[in-house]
């Protein structure tokens, strides 16, 4: 038994084929470990880019929204740049409790 697993395991096609997959896995340009690197990157450029083109998508409907309703321009200058009125005071109002759901 034991010289028949040895007899399997000096037979020159098997060791040529051992060979030529260690090559392939460890030494080519292409080789098993820079595949799963590339593979991780590409799968991190796809998560990009599908939330760049969610927030396209919020920012557009947005746009659209600022460009047809002036009461929501008004809302939104008010919230984002705290602009005012003129003989209108403003005053924020922070929140510090801490958030219990997250």
């Amino acid at each position: 038994m034991r010289k028949k697993i040895l007899n399997i395991i000096l037979n020159k096609y098997f060791l040529t084929t051992v060979a030529f997959l260690v090559w392939l896995f460890f030494f080519d340009s292409n080789n098993a470990v820079l595949r799963l690197k590339l593979k991780n990157q590409l799968n991190e450029l796809r998560r990009e880019k599908q939330f760049y083109l969610d927030e396209i998508q919020k920012d557009s409907i947005l746009t659209e929204k600022l460009l047809n309703d002036t009461a929501e321009l008004e809302r939104f200058a008010r919230e984002k740049y705290l602009m005012k009125k003129d003989n209108e005071d403003v005053f924020l109002v922070i929140d510090t409790t801490p958030d219990l759901h997250q």
